[in-house]
């Protein structure tokens, strides 16, 4: 398995955004941020470990990379990805 992978991959793969053009979009609109840094393209790398925060609905989430995918699995699969670090994040 590769180390990283691109960012518009990884959050399509982990199912955060439905799809990949989404997943470019938000990343060359520069809303995203990976481990602190303001990211403006879709193929920015991600690697295991990685912290990506970002506005989606209305909130700010905050998610570890827990591992990389190798593919767009199911939602479950989608949800081992990544761990939420925001707080409050079923407060809805």
């Amino acid at each position: 398995m590769a180390e990283s992978l691109r960012l518009d991959k990884f959050l399509w793969f982990a199912r955060i955004v439905r799809t990949r053009a989404a997943a470019q979009g938000l990343a060359e609109q520069g809303r995203i941020r990976l481990s602190g840094r303001l990211v403006e393209r879709a193929h920015t790398p991600v690697r295991v470990g990685d912290v990506l925060s970002f506005a989606q609905r209305g909130r700010v989430r905050v998610l570890k990379v827990e591992a990389l995918p190798a593919r767009r699995g199911p939602p479950a699969e989608a949800r081992a990805l990544y761990s939420e670090l925001t707080s409050g994040a079923g407060g809805d």
